[in-house]
C-alpha cells in the first residue's frame, strides 16, 4: 500500500471511531463546583429521552412537599462574554432557563423566592440551578462520513471551522430538604441546542428554546405530585 492510500485509510478508521462520538453527557473535568458534591451521579435517560447525569436520594417522595424556594438560575461562575455567546445571550437565556423551572415547578408547588416566605407548617423544598457554561462543539462524524473521501471533507470542514456545530449549555442543580438540609436530589445536564452553521455563528437565546421545553417535561416528570 502507497504511503498516499495509508494516509487515506487512517482517515477513514479515525472517522469510524469519532461516529457518534461526541458526549450526551457532562465529563467530570466540566463539573463547575457548583455542587457542594457530584457524589452519586450516574446516567439516566429521562422522559424526553436525554441522557442526563442524576442522583436522588433513596425515598425521596416529592409529594411530601408543597413548597419549593426558587429565584432564578445562576450563572456560574461569574459570566465571561465571548463573541459568540455576548453578555445579553447569557441573561436571556438565564431567564429562559430560569421560566422553564418555574413552569415545571408551578402546577405542584407554591413558588417563593426565600425561605421566610414559605408558610410556617409547609415541607419546603429549596432549588439550587446555575448555567455553568453555554458554547457550541462540532457534531460528531456521521456514517456517511466513515469512508475516505467523506472523512477527509469531514476532517477538512472541522480544521477550517465550516463543519456543522450544535450550541450546548451545561445546568448543575441540587434539591435541599430546608427542614434537614440535606440534599434529596441533584442533576448535572447537558443540553444540546440548535445546530449552527460553523464555527462562526453567533449563539443566541432561542437556540436553546425547545431543549428547554424537554428540561421543562423532564423536571415536571421528576417532580410531579401524582
Amino acid at each position: 500500500m502507497s504511503m498516499s492510500n495509508k494516509w487515506i485509510a487512517g482517515i477513514a478508521l479515525s472517522c469510524v471511531f469519532q461516529v457518534g462520538c461526541v458526549s450526551k453527557v457532562a465529563q467530570q473535568e466540566q463539573y463547575s463546583g457548583f455542587l457542594a458534591n457530584y457524589q452519586g451521579l450516574e446516567e439516566q435517560t429521562t422522559p424526553s429521552e436525554q441522557k442526563v447525569l442524576r442522583w436522588v436520594a433513596p425515598g425521596f417522595d416529592p409529594r411530601a412537599y408543597s413548597t419549593v424556594v426558587f429565584k432564578e438560575v445562576e450563572l456560574y461562575p461569574a459570566p465571561k462574554p465571548t463573541e459568540r455567546v455576548n453578555l445579553k445571550t447569557l441573561q436571556d437565556v438565564q431567564t429562559m432557563a430560569s421560566n422553564s423551572i418555574k413552569t415545571a415547578l408551578a402546577p405542584s408547588y407554591s413558588i417563593v423566592s426565600n425561605a421566610k416566605q414559605a408558610p410556617a407548617a409547609s415541607r419546603t423544598l429549596i432549588l439550587q440551578a446555575a448555567i455553568t457554561h453555554v458554547s457550541a462543539n462540532n457534531e460528531g462524524m456521521h456514517w456517511y462520513e466513515a469512508v475516505p473521501i467523506g472523512g477527509i471533507i469531514g476532517a477538512t470542514q472541522a480544521a477550517t471551522g465550516h463543519r456543522d456545530q450544535t450550541a450546548e449549555m451545561f445546568i448543575e442543580a441540587d434539591l435541599i430538604d430546608a427542614n434537614t438540609g440535606l440534599a434529596v436530589a441533584k442533576v448535572v445536564r447537558k443540553v444540546f441546542g440548535a445546530t449552527l452553521n460553523n464555527a462562526s455563528q453567533p449563539i443566541a437565546a432561542n437556540d436553546f428554546k425547545v431543549a428547554l421545553k424537554d428540561v421543562t417535561n423532564d423536571m415536571h416528570a421528576l417532580l410531579t405530585k401524582q
